[in-house]
Parts: C-alpha cells; structure tokens; sequence
C-alpha cells in the first residue's frame, strides 16, 4: 500500500475518532473583535504632521539656562539619573563640531483648527531658528511660534496656508480609564505617519517635583520612540485625548512604558497663549511631602493618603485661610489626594482668584477650609511668547533671544526679584559683535528696567535700522552698559 493511502486512511480514521467522542460537538467560542483603526487613521491622517527644528548657536549653552544645567538629549549625560530615566526623546541633534554648526531636531505635531494652529512639544521646537511643518500631501510650509509653556512641555504653532487645513477632534482626556485602547501617529526616527497602538496603563500619573510636577499624565503601552514627541494620542472614536511626550527607559529606547499630556491641560494652555501670550497657574501657598510611615505613625493616622504641609507660605491663600504646618491635605477642590502628588496638578489648573474647599486633618479632626487660590510665578514657569509680531521683529534685529529668569538664578546673582530676564540665544550680528554671550542677563534697557519677557519685548518694540539700543548687562558679579547698533538697511 502507497503512503498516500496510509495517509489517506488515518486522517480517516481520525476523522472518524473525533466525530465518534463528540469533539465538534461543541464549537469553539469566538473571539472578541479586536478593534479596527484604519478609519481612525484615514480620517486624522491629514492632519498629523511632521515638525523639523533647525538651530544655529550653541544650545548646550542655552539649554542649562533653561533646564537648570540639565544637558540635552545626545550632548551629554545629565547628572541626574532620574533624568536620564525620563528623558525627552525628540531626535536627538546633531552635536555640533562648532558653536554656529547647523543642527536638526525632529518630532510631530497635529493641527488643532483649519487656520493653521498646530500643537506640538515645548521641548521638540525650544530655542529653534527656524521651524518647518511638513503635510500629508508633501507640503513643507514654514511655521510661526505663537507661544510655549515648558512647564506643561506645550507650543503653539501656526503656518499659513490659505486656510481649509484638515484638523483633529479635541476628546476628554478626562473620560480615560485604564484598559481602553488608544492610537498614535507620528515620526519615530523620521518614519513619517508611523501607527502604533495600545491601551492607557494608568491615568493621573505624576512623575514628580523633578520633572513636570503641574502634570498628571496618561500612562499608557503605546510604542513611542524619539520622533514621536509632540503627537497625537487617539481614542477610539478617533479623537485627540493626549500628546505624546515621554518615555521610561534607561537606555533612550522604548520599554513599554510611555506618557502623554493630557488634552485638557494643553487645550487649556492653547487658549490662554492665543489670549495673552503666556500660562498662569494657581498657587496654593504650601510645601508638601508624602505622608511617610513615620508620619502616620506620629500622627496615629489609619493610611498614608494625602499630602503633609511642611511650609505655608506667608500672605498666601493657604496662610489666610488658616491652613497650618503639619495639617494633611485630604482633598482639593472636591477631589481626594491620594498621594502628595497628586495636589500640584490640582492647584496648577486652578484659575487664580477662584476660591476653593480645602480639606485637611488636624489633631485627628477633619476641617475645611475655603482658600483664594494665588497665581504662581511665572518667573517660575517660563514663557517664551511670539505672539505680537513687531515684538519678536525687535528682538530678531538685536540678534538675540531672552527667556525669563527664576527668582534662585537671582538669588545666586545678586538680584532681586523681578530683576532681569536672561539671554538664551546668540542668533544674529549685532549681539554677537557686542559680545554678547547666552546667560546674561539684561538689567535694562534704555534706561527702562526690565524684569519680564514681556517687558523686553515692549521696550525693544520700536528698534529700527539704524537705532542704537542700550542695555545694561549683568555677566557673573559684573554689570555694564552696551550698546547695539542695528545696521541701516539702506
């Protein structure tokens, strides 16, 4: 007998066998529909983009200024390891063999109106000459910073495009729940429109007093990688609920762990960015720490939930309204504080002015108290605005760019508060010929002092060609006047 007919008859045999025990007596249950994203992706394709920053000058320089001496990504290692572990992963630049060598950072954005808004990462376009957004259809247009935010790690661009540009739907970050999948698009390595997808890991996710505390992010496994930065995060009825931000990694690559900013926080930042140019945050008043085992056990208390007060700040709204040192904080605003962390979000998001319920626990008794929420500093959450175009045109014709100064930089310096913004970059002749470096820091100008962006931008406005400016510069423990002359384009 052939092979093939012993084959033959043993499948038969076995088709008999399984008939005859009853195994397709029951047939197996389906499995669960996965979903489909091509009509995710079809519809929000367009309107996905790529973002190109190119940079001349010596951004290292700049970037400590910035980042608190933090190094960027590709041109060094932090000190911080816990910096290293959260690093922001836009394409890395090139490291410049000389201080004016051309470099290149990429990342992704989306386009939130048809006029030409475009939201993106703070950190995928900070201190960039120049910024190019390329389309869908292989457009390459120019865009235009309306403003930044790097403490929600936000900006606001807008090219020009006769209008009609294809946008995303806003979702509700807030709706998001672990377990639910959610979809990016971007340009990791530069790989244009790239899909990858996933679920959300956790929500209100607070990385710390080190990096972004104002932040709650979403946690999710959505395979992220450098490029990535400053794209959307979909949810399945193909709105955006998130932009792509960081990873967790200890080697720059992706290990399954990613966030995004939340929708609303960077919606609520575009709107005041269009509106006046820059982001207030509500401030409480109070130092906070974790409610550690020796505080529970101190205090007798039944869990570690809340946050510790440690410090009131005087003439707040927390010290007026009678919230003392050693008081937990158990909810904010009707929400309850699980962890210390959790309050900074909370308070950020808090319009000043609002009056807000604050309970605590106090020698084991539960009080509230109704607290007028302040406006943070925002020498502390620096804005860089470009809104007003005769501003930055000022600004461009002097060859440099500011950005604001924090009040422990002026400590260090000598200064008081509200004294001087710093120079972050050297980008043109004139300042450059005046030796002018990146991390002075101008004092006045014209005789007008200066303590804000805002206030240069007013005070170099009406720079034309052929004008001469004086500013009064503060380098180390030196401080001098200089003056810059803007050629006569004539």
């Amino acid at each position: 007998m052939s092979r093939s007919i012993l084959r033959t008859l043993a499948c038969s045999a076995l088709i008999s066998f399984v008939a005859a025990s009853g195994v397709w007596a029951q047939s197996p249950a389906p499995a669960a529909a996965l979903p489909d994203f091509t009509s995710i992706v079809q519809k929000n394709a367009a309107a996905v983009v790529h973002v190109e920053a190119r940079y001349t000058g010596d951004a290292t320089s700049t970037n400590q200024v910035a980042r608190g001496k933090q190094a960027m990504p590709g041109q060094g290692m932090p000190d911080d390891p816990q910096a290293e572990i959260f690093r922001r992963f836009f394409g890395i630049p090139m490291m410049p063999s000389q201080p004016d060598q051309k470099r290149t950072s990429l990342g992704s954005g989306f386009i939130i109106s048809g006029d030409g808004y475009i939201l993106t990462n703070n950190h995928v376009v900070d201190h960039a000459d120049k910024i190019t957004v390329r389309l869908q259809d292989r457009r390459t247009l120019t865009a235009k910073v309306i403003g930044t935010d790097p403490t929600y790690d936000i900006a606001l661009l807008k090219v020009d495009a006769g209008g009609n540009l294809p946008a995303v739907s806003i979702g509700d970050s807030r709706s998001l729940k672990p377990g639910q999948w959610v979809l990016a698009i971007g340009s990791p390595f530069g790989f244009d429109y790239t899909v990858t997808q996933g679920i959300v890991s956790a929500v209100g996710r607070n990385l710390g007093q080190r990096d972004q505390p104002y932040t709650s992010f979403i946690q999710t496994d959505v395979p992220i990688n450098r490029g990535n930065s400053g794209g959307p995060l979909f949810n399945l009825q193909g709105q955006v609920v998130g932009i792509n931000s960081q990873i967790y990694s200890n080697t720059g690559d992706y290990l399954g762990v990613s966030f995004s900013i939340p929708i609303d926080v960077a919606m609520s930042a575009v709107e005041q960015l269009k509106s006046k140019g820059y982001v207030s945050r509500g401030m409480l008043g109070v130092t906070v720490q974790p409610v550690d085992d020796d505080i529970v056990k101190a205090f007798k208390l039944d869990n570690g939930v809340g946050a510790a007060v440690v410090e009131v700040t005087p003439d707040s709204g927390a010290a007026k309204a009678g919230i003392q040192p050693g008081d937990i904080i158990l909810s904010y605003n009707g929400q309850t504080l699980q962890q210390s962390a959790d309050l900074p979000p909370l308070v950020g998001m808090t319009k000043p002015g609002s009056k807000v319920p604050v309970q605590v626990l106090r020698n084991g008794k539960r009080q509230t108290f109704e607290v007028t929420i302040g406006e943070a500093s925002r020498d502390q959450n620096a804005v860089a605005s470009a809104a007003a175009p005769s501003a930055s045109r000022g600004a461009a014709a002097l060859g440099l760019t500011v950005q604001p100064l924090d009040n422990d930089t002026r400590k260090q310096l000598g200064l008081k508060p509200g004294q001087g913004v710093v120079i972050s970059d050297i980008g043109g002749p004139v300042a450059a010929q005046a030796n002018l470096q990146a991390g002075d820091v101008i004092l006045m100008v014209n005789q007008e002092k200066i303590g804000s962006v805002a206030e240069f931008q007013a005070a170099t406005r009406d720079v034309k060609p052929g004008s001469t400016v004086l500013l009064l510069v503060r380098r180390g423990d030196q401080s001098q006047f200089i003056g810059l002359t803007v050629p006569d384009s004539k």
